[in-house]
């Protein structure tokens, strides 16, 4: 099946459940809490539906959605997952206790998070173990707590940088984009590549390029491919995978809003020379 998660609100501050997504579109929908989505299968290469963005997730890694975000993307194969929810009250309540009156904003959009102590804890809300436990509520909420504790924590171990990028990251970044078109490309990698946070990558990569980082990969793919369909050697298909996107359609689409043309359009080109 594929995976939605509903827009009403859950029933317990805290809750968990298994989740068996099918390859392909998969949408998750705007609700009231915070959701921590654990990955639990070997690799799985996906794209963001709205973006573009190729992301290859493994075991253990996390995303953070917080409390009315919606999000989609494609799945290249089935993976299971482990989905928790957080009431947002919880969440404001655990800030104030210990010293975070805005954790409601705290609580931000991630993607592939790797934290030893939220996967730990994310694991001990297996539902099957809280199923059984005549403590199963108190449980919950007791780890609900602590992983609350651990999420309003996660800024506090960034450390202090300087204002921009230096002209050697920003060289470092776009080499890194063009020598791995074909490959997934995260805004984690590219920020360990940076040497700096994934945010502080987001913010002065945006200043010094005038392009998002998303964006400016998507158009070195797009400009990619156009070079490579302008050769006549691959058929769109197969230019589609050499520059990282997930299908033909994929790219055309990006193409399209691009450069104002299709694949089609290149091969024409090739074919009436």
């Amino acid at each position: 099946m594929h995976f939605q998660v509903s827009s009403a609100r859950p029933p317990l501050a805290v809750s968990a459940r298994f989740s068996q997504v099918a390859p392909g579109a998969c949408v998750l929908a705007a609700m009231e809490a915070h959701r921590i989505i654990l990955h639990l299968s070997p690799a799985t290469r996906s794209f963001c539906r709205e973006t573009g963005y190729a992301a290859l997730r493994e075991m253990g890694d996390i995303d953070l959605v917080p409390s009315g975000a919606t999000g989609g993307f494609d799945a290249e194969t089935a993976y299971q997952a482990l989905e928790i929810c957080l009431s947002p009250d919880l969440l404001e309540r655990v800030g104030a206790e210990i010293g975070r009156i805005a954790a409601g904003n705290r609580f931000e959009m991630r993607h592939m998070v790797r934290n030893d102590r939220i996967l730990y804890l994310a694991r001990a809300l297996d539902p099957d173990l809280i199923a059984n436990s005549p403590s199963g509520l108190l449980y919950s909420e007791s780890v609900g707590i602590a992983l609350a504790v651990q999420l309003l924590g996660l800024n506090d171990d960034r450390p202090t940088l300087p204002a921009r990028l230096s002209p050697n990251q920003i060289k470092r970044v776009v080499t890194y984009v063009d020598e791995n078109l074909d490959r997934p490309l995260t805004i984690e990698r590219l920020s360990r590549e940076a040497g700096v946070s994934s945010s502080h990558l987001r913010t002065w990569f945006k200043v010094a390029m005038s392009l998002t980082v998303h964006r400016y990969v998507l158009r070195r793919r797009v400009e990619r491919a156009r070079f490579l369909l302008l050769q006549g050697r691959l058929a769109p298909s197969e230019v589609a995978l050499e520059v990282g996107f997930a299908h033909q359609s994929h790219m055309a689409r990006w193409m399209r809003r691009e450069l104002g043309c299709t694949p089609g359009d290149f091969r024409r080109a090739v074919v009436n020379r």
